[in-house]
């Protein structure tokens, strides 16, 4: 599988595509004024503490309190240590924290007080004296082999806290592993160091940027190039390459061509399809995609597709290929949470099984941790997709002022009654001469129109007249009744 790594650079933002095969399969993006948190660690204060939650909130210097939930409290060999939130913090407490959840929508960034630090093939947990390997490594020789290593390491720096092998340590060098070993023990003494000497709340340690956490967590052996359009943030990469990844300087590459660089991959076109509803298949059916605050909603329709056999087999294959766009989908718009896809009705058992097998193997490349349950009794399949960070809708819009992000807005017709109903209680309750409607061009229009032969019976009712005045800056669902 042919592999590449887009990094555009605006001053303000900075974003990441991967593309396979040329297809565009994600899309992360990093604005200066709310740059991703997961990986930052922090000097807090318990601000709350809610029993009834088993939760406490911490200040950390952000806009929001962060929300720390009590089976995220460690212990000293990480073993969670209580479930009583209010036998583990007191308000007033001063805790270092990390984000492993940014803040999504209006709640607060989620926190863990099980620290870890991270590097190209590793993660040090300090709190911990054991050692694990990426459940992606699958050769049982490998994994094998990894831990023997971890483990002569944490037997022979007895203090230093325990490692995982990160999927990229497949095949690595011992002498890689334990230079990687020592940096991440060195990285973490002078972050104990910050925070012992922190005596305000607020930063001790970031992540890396975006650029840098791309080089570090998505090139594989499978990349074949990083291409970047910005002179200096290639020339921070091949530094950041040659100190910590030598191994894929080769592999950065800098884009000087006229075109801009995600127009010339079509990344543009994808993120304007990604903030649709609709998702074309190329069979003719459609995927139907809504985010709510509760979970993700995908529908699919055969749309325009009719097949060439049967009915049972167009609907199979018509799932079939929604399987693989959806998977493509969830990457693409980094939709997490809880995730509920109603896939066109199958009365054979076989073709349900596979349509799970193809939304499985699908997911396989997802970076993001998921879990797929079987096709429930009313036909649909839940499933869940870890969310750290925001998705591509919330980082790019935000609700509609017309409609207050509903999706819809009230017909010029509704409106015309709601006026007429305005008028007839403004009328018995006040003694004016003249009542003036103010409302957008849609309603006064209907208002003359369709609506003239009821406005002129109200008139009469009330025995006054009705002026009427079309407002440019109306929405449609605006209007004023004014006295006069």
């Amino acid at each position: 599988m042919s592999e590449e790594i887009l990094i555009n650079v605006t001053p303000p933002e900075t974003r990441v595509a991967v593309v396979e095969n040329g297809v565009v399969q994600e899309i992360i993006i990093e604005r200066a004024e709310r740059c991703g948190l997961v990986g930052n660690i922090y000097k807090g204060r318990v601000c709350r503490v809610l029993p009834g939650m088993q939760a406490a909130f911490v200040d950390i210097g952000l806009d929001r309190a962060a929300f720390l939930h009590a089976s995220d409290i460690m212990g000293p060999q990480g073993e969670p240590r209580s479930d009583q939130i209010h036998e583990l913090v007191h308000e007033g407490d001063r805790l270092v924290v990390q984000v492993v959840k940014d803040p999504l929508g209006s709640k607060g960034a989620r926190l863990t007080t099980n620290i870890s630090v991270a590097s190209r093939y590793l993660v040090c947990m300090p709190a911990l004296a054991s050692t694990g390997v990426s459940q992606k490594i699958e050769d049982e020789d490998e994994r094998r082999r990894l831990r023997d290593i971890l483990q002569r390491y944490v037997d022979s720096h007895e203090g230093e806290g325990g490692f995982i092998a990160r999927t990229a340590a497949d095949g690595v060098s011992e002498e890689s592993l334990f230079r990687d070993m020592a940096f991440l023990a060195k990285l973490w003494r002078g972050i104990r160091e910050r925070c012992a000497a922190a005596t305000e709340i607020g930063l001790v340690h970031d992540d890396l940027p975006l650029a840098m956490r791309a080089l570090r967590d998505l090139v594989t052996p499978e990349v074949e190039r990083v291409r970047i359009d910005s002179r200096a943030m290639v020339d921070k990469a091949m530094a950041f390459a040659t100190k910590y990844i030598p191994e894929i300087k080769e592999r950065i590459d800098y884009y000087q061509g006229e075109r801009p660089l995600f127009d010339l991959y079509g990344v543009e076109e994808e993120i304007r399809k990604a903030l649709q509803r609709k998702v074309q298949l190329k069979s003719g059916g459609h995927l139907v995609i809504d985010q709510t605050e509760a979970m993700t909603t995908i529908d699919i329709n055969t749309g325009a597709f009719v097949g060439h056999r049967n009915l049972e087999e167009t609907i199979f294959k018509t799932n079939l290929e929604a399987a693989q766009a959806i998977c493509r989908q969830l990457r693409l718009r980094n939709l997490g949470g809880i995730i509920i896809i109603d896939f066109i009705d199958m009365s054979e058992d076989e073709h349900k099984r596979q349509v799970l097998r193809a939304l499985e193997k699908c997911l396989a490349r997802d970076h993001a941790k998921t879990h797929i349950t079987e096709v429930s009794s009313l036909g649909l399949v839940e499933m869940t997709r870890k969310r750290t960070r925001e998705s591509l809708e919330h980082v790019l819009s935000e609700p509609c002022p017309y409609c207050g992000g509903r999706g819809s807005v009230k017909t010029a017709q509704t409106t015309c009654y709601e006026i007429f109903r305005e008028i007839l209680r403004e009328s018995r309750q006040f003694d004016v001469e003249t009542l003036l409607v103010l409302a957008s061009q849609e309603v006064i229009d209907r208002l003359l129109d369709e609506e003239s032969a009821h406005l002129a019976e109200l008139e009469a009712f009330i025995g006054r007249p009705i002026r009427l005045q079309a407002e440019a800056l109306y929405t449609q669902e605006q209007y004023d009744v004014v006295l006069i």
